[in-house]
């Protein structure tokens, strides 16, 4: 270790007080004109250091950094002896180093005691420029003289796995319910043994358009990847009918490339009727296999066999001091018995490309990584965006306040003695031992998810601010930076990294971490795999193949434009939220509705169909706790009957994406759902150290015209983890709901729905003119219906005769709420079903209305959705999960579908996708979003 060890304090110095520089501070390499501050100091402190003691002149926050030597206007700023920023002004000893943004995102935290000016700006991202003259190519580090052992799952192909799992794998998004829900029946029928670790899914977001995704090889290269990963038992692959890529896609995929054949158990189950008859099909398949499953065993393998994906997430100053090195330095003991370490997360790299090329196998190797790091930087680029906007908002809370800092600090997860030997794509398959690089967004679920497709089968996740995330069937190690923060979430971390900084010997560390690993590749649980939580996330589709004038900016963002001077329809600009003009002639030519009034909840501002106790998580990281406090909720009537329905959003946003145009969306869909009038309680759960955090959304809703005190916060990491969280959680709801009385219906006209319609599949006459009636039948009694711009329905004619309507422009962005009631249509950036659903009931509608032909869709956690059809063949195979056939006529299907609507909104039926699991929540990014 090269940093200048220092023992870690706790707490904060008093203003004025007089303190040790090994007390509160430490450098990360001799050399550095900066240190890090160990604790938070306040202005006035007095910093002795040696032989000279200097004064800070602002509040210095935990993690940042301050002058330590005298620095001139234009000189560089350095860590790891490398520049990270430029001073703006002569900087003395104590000055605070903050730039621009890094002030900005304080003000959003509140933080008191801040400069009011920058002293510093960030350096530009130059392209690092490769001299092969001057490039070590090295050794690796030396085989150990007896190679180590552990205990795992020995597969006849060879691979040895360090878990036993059955896998139900969701080929696309659209398949994603159907895996969830049986995994989880499957699971609770079949727990785990000391030898069968259970059921999974592997659930994801990808592929769920109408046209071949521009990601479609990474996806499946992830499905591939889990077919022959020696952690899974037993594979069973859903397909949805029409979708985009199939089963057939992987095969064809995986002969490609020369893939090892499938050993485990394997099948492919195409949906094809009702959703409860095809998960009793789907189980049997499955359940004829574990007997095999469940019988293997473990036995004495080389530790050759481990391959480590390394990880960081949710990272901080001191994760470059403490969890990233150590964690490197096990990755090279796995190396030296023959095994695999990983780096992955491209973009977090940028500005340390010197350090990770210091020792390579090959000049070929070098510009291998080099040429990933450009091609990251261009894709990003296109969509208007450079790596700058990588780090997190706690990412900078706790100090890393660029990407240059960020990726010196990730970068040493590679330690100095190791060499890179390869350089792969995302989710190919490792190709040989040693330290190997994949190409990979610094999203971590993203990243992780093609470390685990290219082999891995033990991830070591470092983290400064306590990240929980798990993948399904390969164990997460979590190393957490300091000691402060390990005791804050000590039942969701496996290694304290901060032991060093105490003052522990690094090697002993590492031996001791060492050990740790292999018993947890032999079967030792680790936090993660305790608490039962996980979720997978592929690397994100993109939308833009190339530079567009007026979006694209140069790949070191010296040539940029604000979200202002965007295209509208690109960035997803807001629109008046006036409704269309309507032929009020047509619409008083429609005759009677067959019903006119409607039962409904009171609301503050108008009238509900249900009154929701809302879990909303704030990141990805957060969605699955949330999701599992709303069951619980749910289960133990938390509200004492004061909501009728407990329901979280889980997603996959919020964290590892640009901002810009994508977060404007984001922000705009989940500040919707707060702000609808079915919610009667809602509470926002934070992981703690995303991008939009509790504080960003305190801001966002004031914005919004919403009081924040309306709602209740809670933080996973900052309120001690997933336990003392949920306590907080369910603490909050129980307390609200007494200040309530319990709700109760009263008869209301139709003029207080606000519906959603939309036809997936061809339109007939029939069905156009009968939607076209049924949102007719509601505007014309001042009600407000919204279709999706993607709707077959808007190029029916006789869905436009009947509404009234002869403009197809949208109305409202995506997730916008109207200012108006009448007909309105939604921009929307994808065909994705479930994207489209959740911007639908971001905009305010209660319900919706949706005709199918060829197979049901899911449904949607928060926005009821009614499936009907007037399709015989579609009636034929999939009655059990229509809530209503409409018959061939258009009198008579417009009143059918009323019917159905009036009855869901009056609470007297549920959609039948909700009664069976059969749901989703999904947000878009846009046109513009990228993964970071």
């Amino acid at each position: 270790m090269t940093s200048q060890q220092t023992t870690l304090s706790t707490g904060g110095s008093a203003s004025g007080s007089t303190i040790d520089f090994g007390e509160v501070a430490v450098i990360p390499e001799p050399g550095d004109n900066c240190a890090v501050a160990s604790r938070t100091l306040e202005a006035d402190t007095v910093i002795i250091h040696g032989d000279r003691q200097y004064q800070l002149g602002h509040r210095v926050m935990e993690g940042h950094r301050f002058v330590i030597i005298p620095v001139a206007a234009g000189a560089a700023l350095l860590s790891w002896n490398t520049p990270f920023a430029t001073a703006l002004r002569d900087l003395a000893p104590g000055d605070y180093v903050c730039t621009q943004p890094v002030l900005d995102a304080l003000a959003v935290r509140d933080v008191p005691g801040l400069p009011t000016e920058p002293s510093a700006q960030n350096v530009m991202l130059d392209p690092y420029e490769l001299d092969e003259t001057t490039l070590i190519i090295g050794d690796q580090v030396p085989q150990a003289r007896t190679p180590r052992t552990f205990s795992g799952f020995a597969r006849s192909n060879g691979r040895v796995g360090t878990r036993n799992h059955v896998v139900i794998v969701g080929v696309t998004s659209r398949s994603g319910g159907f895996a969830t829900e049986l995994a989880k029946r499957l699971a609770e029928r079949h727990p785990a043994t000391d030898t069968f670790d259970g059921v999974v899914a592997v659930a994801h977001t990808e592929a769920g358009e109408d046209t071949r995704p521009n990601n479609a090889d990474f996806v499946l290269a992830v499905l591939a990847g889990t077919l022959v990963h020696p952690n899974v038992g037993a594979v069973l692959l859903v397909d949805e009918p029409d979708a985009v890529l199939t089963s057939k896609d992987v095969n064809l995929f995986m002969q490609a490339r020369h893939y090892p054949a499938v050993v485990a158990p394997c099948a492919t189950f195409n949906r094809h009727g009702g959703f409860e008859a095809d998960l009793a099909e789907a189980a049997e398949v499955v359940e004829r296999w574990l007997p095999e499953v469940t019988s293997a065993v473990r036995t004495e393998q080389p530790l050759a066999e481990l391959k480590i994906g390394l990880q960081c997430g949710g990272s901080d100053a001191f994760s470059g001091l403490s969890a990233n090195p150590l964690a490197g330095a096990v990755g090279a003991e796995v190396i030296k018995s023959g095994g695999i370490a990983c780096l992955a997360e491209t973009d977090e790299l940028i500005a340390a490309e010197g350090y990770v090329l210091k020792n390579v196998r090959s000049p070929d190797v070098a510009r291998r990584f080099l040429a990933a790091v450009q091609s990251f930087k261009e894709r990003v680029a296109w969509h208007g965006h450079t790596a700058e906007g990588n780090p997190s908002g706690g990412n900078i809370y706790r100090g890393l306040v660029n990407i240059s800092l960020k990726s010196l600090g990730a970068a040493r997860k590679l330690p100095r003695e190791v060499r890179l030997d390869e350089v792969i794509n995302y989710g190919d398959l490792y190709p040989r031992p040693g330290y190997i690089f994949m190409d990979s967004p610094g999203n971590d679920l993203e990243s992780v998810a093609g470390q685990v497709a290219s082999g891995s089968n033990l991830i070591f996740f470092t983290t400064g601010n306590g990240s929980i995330t798990n993948f399904p069937f390969v164990p997460t190690m979590k190393f957490v930076t300091t000691s402060e923060r390990y005791r804050l979430l000590s039942h969701e971390m496996d290694v304290n990294a901060g032991r060093y900084l105490d003052g522990e010997d690094f090697d002993a560390l590492t031996s001791e971490t060492f050990e740790q690993t292999i018993r947890v590749a032999s079967g030792e649980r680790t936090a993660g795999e305790q608490a039962g939580h996980s979720q997978v996330s592929i690397w994100r589709n993109w939308k833009q193949t190339g530079p567009r004038q007026g979006i694209s900016i140069t790949i070191d963002g010296r040539l940029s434009r604000r979200l202002d001077e965007l295209p509208a329809d690109e960035s997803d600009a807001l629109l008046p939220g006036l409704s269309l003009p309507v032929d009020q002639a047509r619409l008083a030519a429609l005759g009677e509705p067959p019903v006119r009034t409607v039962e409904l909840f009171p609301a503050e501002r108008d009238y509900a169909s249900e009154q929701l106790a809302l879990v909303l998580p704030t990141s990805l990281c957060s969605g699955q706790i949330a999701a599992r406090l709303a069951d619980r909720a749910q289960a133990e009537d938390w509200t004492a009957g004061r909501t009728t329905r407990a329901v979280a959003l889980p997603h996959t946003e919020g964290c590892g994406v640009s901002g810009g145009a994508n977060v404007v969306t984001f922000t705009r869909t989940l500040v919707g759902y707060l702000a609808h009038s079915d919610v009667r309680l809602a509470l926002l759960l934070e992981h703690g150290c995303e991008k939009t955090h509790n504080d960003f959304f305190r801001h966002e809703l004031v914005e919004a015209g919403l009081d924040p005190d309306r709602f209740g916060w809670a933080s996973i990491q900052l309120d001690g983890g997933i336990e003392a969280s949920g306590q907080r959680v369910k603490d909050w709801f129980a307390d609200r709901a007494l200040t309530l009385d319990v709700p109760d219906r009263v008869e209301r006209s139709l003029a207080d729905l606000f519906i959603a319609l939309d036809a997936r599949g061809p339109v007939s006459d029939v069905v156009g003119a009968a939607f076209g009636r049924i949102g007719g039948w509601i505007v014309r009694a001042g009600g407000t219906v919204v279709v999706p711009a993607t709707s077959g329905l808007l190029a029916n004619a006789g869905f436009k005769a009947a509404a009234g309507i002869d403009r197809r422009e949208p109305t409202l962005a995506h997730g916008q709420r109207p200012k108006q009631a009448g007909w309105h249509i939604m921009r929307m950036p994808t065909t994705d079903w479930l994207e489209t659903a959740t911007g639908l009931g971001a905009t305010g509608a209660q319900l919706a209305l949706v005709h199918v032909i060829g197979g049901t869709l899911g449904g949607h956690r928060f926005l009821p959705v009614l499936q009907v059809s007037a399709d015989q063949d579609t009636v034929a195979a999939h009655d059990a999960d229509l809530d209503a056939i409409l018959d061939p006529s258009v009198d008579d299907a417009a009143a059918d579908g009323l019917r159905a609507l009036v009855a869901a909104a009056s609470g007297r039926i549920r959609p039948k996708a909700d009664q069976s699991g059969n749901v989703g929540f999904q947000l878009t990014r846009g046109l513009l979003g990228a993964s970071m």
